[in-house]
């Protein structure tokens, strides 16, 4: 079962595993339940703001005729995308907002009047065989002789050796949700401009039923927190840079009241024995 939409807005609706929401989970319950339960504001940093913009112009950019697609058009793009941030986000941006930079080394990996997408900024959703639910977002679905490319924009450098687990994660996610919702096996690539590197990946299928399998041990976790919320903090590095930790227990915090599952109609599963997977 899956649902593909692009272009609307939508109220917020019943959580569920997206690549970032799965990544949070499995680094501090805690933080997942602030971001997709709760739902609390967080300003994003001035190199995330970046990113969303650049997101923006690319998205904008890919929607013109092919031949249109020059650099001189991307940085008109651009001037309208910051034009429309809210004064508190330009001010965040400041003077030189290194937009324009991270534009020109999108030019220097590919040629976008070669391009042939199906589709940007595509939402799809499927569900695993127990029900689990996926969500994600593509940067970009392009059609190939070889097949369905996805093309997925990251404004920093490309990983470490020891960075390259979330990333890794979240491109068997993107893939995943394509075999789910086409039956194919797409090709990924990564574009990350800070460093001008392209990184291409085609995932095998009896890895991503491997994926899939903690992608379910995941969302059964989330379910036995959820009816209670239960969701217990993991404190590591990580709480140096986290934004709700004025509110964490680990810290000396206090979170919110529970504000219970959307629509409350979570039932808990059964904690599993010892010895059996969680």
């Amino acid at each position: 079962m899956s649902t593909e939409v692009g272009g609307a807005v939508e109220a917020p609706r019943a959580p569920a595993l997206s690549p970032s929401r799965a990544v949070d989970f499995r680094r501090c319950a805690l933080l997942y339940r602030f971001r997709a339960v709760d739902r609390l504001p967080e300003t994003p940093s001035p190199g995330a703001l970046r990113g969303t913009v650049v997101h923006a112009v690319l998205e904008r950019l890919h929607a013109l005729e092919p031949g249109a697609r020059r650099p001189e058009a991307a940085r008109a793009l651009a001037r309208g995308v910051l034009d429309e941030l809210a004064p508190d986000e330009r001010a965040l941006l400041g003077e030189e907002p290194g937009v324009d930079e991270l534009l020109a080394r999108y030019f220097a990996l590919e040629d976008p009047r070669t391009v042939v997408s199906e589709a940007r900024e595509l939402r799809i959703e499927a569900e695993l065989e127990d029900g689990t639910p996926l969500r994600g977002h593509l940067d970009r679905l392009d059609t190939t002789p070889n097949g369905l490319t996805v093309v997925d924009y990251k404004s920093g450098r490309s990983p470490s050796l020891r960075a390259e687990g979330p990333m890794m994660f979240g491109v068997r996610f993107y893939a995943l949700l394509l075999a789910r919702s086409r039956g194919v096996v797409p090709t990924l690539r990564l574009l990350h401009l800070a460093d001008t590197t392209s990184l291409t990946l085609r995932p095998r299928a009896d890895e991503l039923e491997r994926f899939a399998g903690v992608l379910r041990a995941v969302w059964a976790a989330i379910r036995r927190a959820a009816p209670t919320g239960d969701f217990r903090p993991d404190p590591g590095p990580g709480c140096a840079f986290c934004a709700f930790k004025p509110l964490c227990p680990a810290w000396d915090g206090t979170p919110p009241a529970y504000p219970g599952w959307p629509g409350d109609t979570v039932t808990p599963l059964p904690r599993p024995r010892a010895g059996e997977p969680g």
